[in-house]
């Protein structure tokens, strides 16, 4: 963890959902000394944003049937500074805003399909 970050950045995404890149969990402000957070927990000092679901929190994995496996991107990010976000923002909304604040990422891929 670098130690200028002053805060974590939890993001997942499917790329492969019809239409365009769905945001299924943000959450921000997490405590750069966190070092997990248990079952149906946030992060310390987290806090959830609305997901692709219009749902705050975790929007579990539901492609369309028959659509095929899709890959869930789950990213956490080590930021210089808070994000600067508002209301009910997007997956390119976030992506904007973390150019020039990333410190460390790191990437865990999952696949799941109905």
């Amino acid at each position: 963890m670098p130690q200028e970050a002053t805060e974590l950045v939890l993001l997942c995404e499917d790329p492969d959902a019809p239409g365009t890149t769905f945001l299924h969990w943000l959450v921000t402000g997490i405590d750069p000394g966190t070092t997990g957070a248990a079952e149906g927990q946030k992060p310390q000092g987290g806090r959830p944003w609305p997901n692709g679901f219009g749902r705050v929190g975790w929007g579990g994995p539901m492609p369309p049937p028959g659509h095929g496996p899709h890959r869930y991107f789950f990213r956490l990010y080590a930021l210089s500074e808070p994000l600067p976000l508002h209301g009910h923002p997007g997956v390119e909304d976030v992506h904007r805003a973390l150019k020039g604040r990333e410190l460390a990422s790191g990437t865990l891929v999952g696949t799941y399909q109905r």
